[in-house]
């Protein structure tokens, strides 16, 4: 029977965008040895309508892949419960069919590795009854993981949830900058969630498996990868291997489509360098009074801008689209005037745009980002430095590293209860990073970056692909 990996991402556009970019890279290479198997759970709140175009897309073109999907269950969405909460029951449940879908793909092939996300963990115990090898893929950085690996301990040194540990800093082998406790992973932030356990489950789990895969590559993150390697994030285990088989990101064409064509031209007319790009992922979202901050900053700043407004969310303090298809009056959302008066030097569109390829444009010259680590990928593929403005997840530690660690982006100052940040901030922050000396090493810095990025996975001897070398090597 031939040979096939199966892949098991949770059920989040970004998530499964960077497991199927796992699965095209190990076709690349290993396209004589493996099949891929992609298996999606179906119904969960984090689901988009473009997960099920995306999907069919990736179909037609690499046929390589195949998906399967789980059978849909049922969860108790009650208000009083935390979004992470409902995601992580449906992911839970969904699993519990895995074995029927492993034990199915079994009978016309044989499964070399399941390879599965953390918020996939539960599937962990199915595969070992399997006799499945099982490795993570950890679809963030290397400075992420370090602090993955490390939750458990600092779950150990306190009591408390980390919510009411206002004045307290977390610190982790490998990363320079301390986290405030209250800007953790928002499912960490309180131990009366049954969240905060499902978060601790997955992460002392970590270390059980046979290898960690990670979308990163060596010269981006090496104290951290340091940290991992030598141990101290896990005392008290065995650290498995990690393979950096990165940088994955989307690819260009696959994700632009018609939508896309209007901005892309309207950038190929701008001057090299000259436009600020700013776009907050797949879910990223603000309030009407941060959105008219935004254009105050934009306007003032008098720097040209391509600017993605989504529909406000209706909990404020989530920052996280709820609809990704609700039509919404974008004029009325921004200061009357501001498209009129900014039309020479700007461009704002609704919803989404093709982040990959705009940021390839010659004429970008920084990006405004909320620091998910696809869209710091994306990034420093391109050579684009950065603003960081995060808002949810890991962002606010990618935020500590990308500043202070790789040196890569300039800090936008955010209010403490809230995150939200000012007009008068935005267009500060903005013009540093167009105008300043420090924005000029900024961009010889993420110009290097990305020479060291192609370099990683460009050629046979790329630290990326002698990665993904040993782990085949390892099935």
């Amino acid at each position: 029977m031939p040979d096939t990996i199966v892949l098991l991402p949770a059920p989040d556009m970004g998530h499964i965008i960077s497991m199927v970019e796992l699965g095209k890279l190990i076709l690349h290479h290993y396209a004589h040895k493996f099949s891929i198997t992609i298996l999606i759970t179906t119904g969960s709140i984090m689901d988009s309508p473009g997960v099920t175009s995306y999907i069919h897309r990736v179909s037609q073109c690499t046929p390589s892949i195949s998906f399967h999907r789980l059978p849909s269950v049922s969860v108790d969405t009650t208000p009083t419960r935390s979004r992470a909460a409902i995601a992580f029951e449906h992911i839970r449940l969904s699993l519990a069919h895995a074995t029927d879908s492993l034990q199915q793909i079994s009978s016309s092939s044989t499964i070399r590795a399941l390879i599965i996300d953390l918020f996939c963990t539960s599937a962990l115990p199915t595969a070992k009854n399997l006799n499945l090898p099982v490795y993570y893929f950890h679809t963030s950085g290397a400075y992420a993981l370090a602090a993955f690996l490390y939750f458990p301990k600092i779950h150990e040194e306190t009591t408390k949830s980390f919510k009411d540990l206002t004045t307290t800093e977390l610190h982790f082998p490998g990363i320079s900058s301390p986290l405030k406790a209250t800007q953790m992973l928002e499912p960490t932030l309180d131990r009366d969630d049954p969240a905060y356990w499902d978060m601790l489950y997955f992460c002392s789990h970590l270390p059980k498996s046979n290898g960690i895969i990670a979308n990163t590559f060596e010269d981006l993150e090496p104290k951290a990868l340091k940290a991992i390697a030598d141990g101290v994030c896990v005392p008290d285990s065995t650290t498995p291997p990690v393979y950096c088989i990165g940088p994955l990101i989307a690819d260009a064409e696959e994700r632009a489509g018609e939508d896309g064509n209007e901005c892309l031209s309207w950038l190929d007319s701008q001057p090299s360098g000259s436009v600020v790009f700013l776009c907050f992922g797949s879910r990223g979202s603000f309030s009407v009074v941060q959105v008219k901050e935004i254009a105050h900053g934009l306007e003032r700043s008098g720097q040209r801008f391509l600017w993605v407004v989504k529909k406000p969310p209706r909990d404020e303090k989530t920052k996280q689209a709820e609809n990704f298809t609700a039509e919404f009056d974008l004029e009325g959302l921004l200061p009357e005037g501001f498209l009129e008066r900014t039309k020479d030097r700007g461009m704002v569109v609704k919803t989404w745009a093709p982040q990959v390829g705009v940021l390839r444009k010659e004429s970008v010259g920084g990006f405004v980002t909320h620091c998910g680590w696809n869209s710091v990928l994306e990034a420093v593929v391109a050579g684009v430095p950065m603003v960081a403005w995060p808002l949810y997840a890991e962002q606010h530690l990618n935020r500590n590293v990308l500043v202070n660690d790789m040196k890569m982006a300039i800090e936008l100052e955010q209010r403490e209860e809230d995150g939200f940040v000012s007009g008068d901030e935005l267009e500060r922050r903005v013009r540093e990073l167009m105008e300043s000396e420090q924005g000029r090493e900024l961009r010889e810095k993420s110009r290097k970056m990305k020479e060291m990025a192609l370099a990683a996975l460009g050629s046979a001897s790329g630290s990326s692909t002698r990665a993904l070398a040993k782990f085949v090597e390892a099935l």
